[in-house]
């Protein structure tokens, strides 16, 4: 038998395997993303919808968002206040050793208001929400309540779903509103006081700041955010593989590629506001 005969199928075969492996996993990734956008869509519509919007689904979209929205609301928010004034501090600090106090306030409102607040808010609301409320979706797949409610003549997306969904986005939206003005407010107390004749000047440099294609990039990035903290776990939870068993995964398992997939998403979110804010 010639060694390298054997040493080149040997070789051929692991290739082989190698490319089959890497396709399955590509036609994996891909149909995932299909079903993400086929359910964004679907949760468009349904959205638009004025079927949406009965009696029942008002109730469970209303629970749904006060219950996900109004007990982090107030965490984050002293959280948000807390982390800013430490931040706020370090900056004018620095500042003031390297002689460029007067960059203070505009590096303070770039780093919080318009990159570490929607951020965190996205994650806080992933971690404490729409992660959670996306197994508990996918367990109720598993029991067969989804499969209950279409025997029943219930659209389970429109009312199980679609709740979650908004719910997440309202978070996301909510956060990231009350959150920067408590930062903005907190950056000119810091660095003014409890006077108003800071008010001109502290205007003037936000308003630099917040150019009209960096507002833009604000607002849409803090729209796909929520809409990817909402969207993925949910789309994960209903359109898993088939082949996926959800009995023979355990819950953490479930969360931690739900969250593998969502931050990986934010992070594609965040590297594209970078570029258009700085290239």
């Amino acid at each position: 038998m010639n060694p390298k005969s054997s040493f080149s199928d040997k070789s051929l075969d692991a290739s082989t395997g190698f490319l089959k492996r890497t396709h399955e996993r590509a036609r994996r990734w891909l149909a995932r993303a299909w079903r993400t956008l086929h359910f964004a869509a679907l949760i468009l519509s349904l959205a638009f919808s004025p079927a949406t919007y009965s009696r029942d689904n008002r109730a469970a979209i209303a629970t749904q968002i006060v219950g996900g929205m109004w007990p982090n609301l107030l965490w984050f928010t002293v959280l948000c206040a807390l982390i800013s004034l430490v931040l706020i501090r370090i900056v004018v600090v620095t500042a003031l050793s390297y002689g460029l106090s007067k960059y203070a306030l505009e590096m303070v409102v770039r780093v919080l208001v318009l990159e570490l607040i929607p951020l965190t808010a996205a994650a806080f609301v992933a971690l404490r929400c729409t992660l959670p409320d996306g197994v508990e979706l996918a367990e109720m797949r598993a029991r067969g309540d989804l499969t209950a409610f279409r025997r029943e003549g219930i659209d389970p997306v429109r009312r199980e779903a679609l709740p979650r969904v908004m719910a997440g986005v309202f978070s996301v939206l909510t956060l990231v509103a009350v959150s920067c003005i408590t930062s903005l407010v907190l950056a000119y107390l810091s660095i003014y006081g409890f006077t108003p004749w800071g008010i001109a000047g502290y205007n003037r440099v936000v308003g630099q700041v917040f150019s009209p294609a960096v507002s833009m990039i604000l607002l849409l990035k803090t729209v796909f955010f929520s809409l990817a903290v909402s969207l993925i776990p949910m789309a994960s939870s209903l359109y898993d593989e088939a082949n996926m068993s959800m009995q023979s995964r355990s819950k953490a398992a479930r969360e931690l590629a739900s969250m593998v997939r969502l931050f990986s998403v934010i992070l594609l979110i965040e590297v594209a506001s970078l570029m258009g804010n700085y290239y």
